[in-house]
């Protein structure tokens, strides 16, 4: 009987272990009940692999262009840019600065960041979450550094250099996902709430609908 109870556990465990289920590569998945309406999520269908080429794994990328609000541009090379991504877990982007220039806090559903700058001076930072008490951690980044900013924590980069600057993220999914945070608040589609969004950050509504007006720019 002992040796019964053993099996079963063994089983059990192993059936947990096996049960999971993989990291979502979008933001929802309405389930339905009828396939032919349905669509294919988590990847994209894959090529014919007698067919796949050289240029399915390659892209060229050209310098950003920062003359906008923010005075950077986020290039993105992730599985819509570049096929060859498709499944492989993994993608990047080129980040480039003017001078003063911001990639504004904003999040990463979806992926872990790893940073490297190879031009400049970037004053980089992360905020932990609320069961952590929203700690900052912020760092002087020169060219040749590298820094992490943890899954779906906000974070930020700002030139404190005296020219441009430019930087390469590497990103832990082949569909991060970003949400800028002010877009997201001021500019939803329809807008939030001015209740919720008054009562959420304790100010006037003249407030809120001043920032509302704002020509909110996501170089993403």
């Amino acid at each position: 009987m002992k040796v019964l109870y053993f099996l079963v556990s063994i089983l059990a465990l192993a059936s947990v272990a096996l049960a999971y289920d993989p990291s979502p590569l979008q933001d929802f998945c309405v389930a339905i009940n009828d396939p032919k309406d349905g669509v294919f999520v988590n990847g994209k269908f894959c090529k014919d692999p007698a067919l796949v080429k050289a240029e399915d794994f390659f892209k060229h990328i050209e310098q950003g262009n920062t003359s906008n609000a923010l005075g950077s541009q986020v290039t993105p090379v992730a599985v819509d840019q570049l096929f060859g991504l498709n499944t492989l877990g993994i993608s990047l982007a080129r980040v480039d600065f003017a001078r003063k220039g911001l990639n504004p806090p904003h999040i990463h559903p979806r992926g872990t960041e790893i940073l490297i700058v190879v031009e400049g001076t970037l004053y980089v930072g992360f905020v932990t979450s609320n069961q952590d008490k929203n700690r900052l951690f912020t760092k002087v980044l020169n060219k040749g550094d590298v820094f992490v900013f943890p899954i779906g924590l906000i974070h930020f980069q700002l030139n404190i250099g005296y020219g441009n600057a430019v930087a390469i993220a590497g990103l832990s999914s082949q569909n991060p996902g970003v949400i800028t945070i002010a877009n997201a608040l001021f500019k939803s589609d329809p807008s939030i709430s001015d209740e919720v969004l008054t009562k959420a950050f304790q100010v006037d509504k003249s407030v809120i609908d001043y920032l509302q007006k704002q020509s909110w720019y996501d170089n993403n």
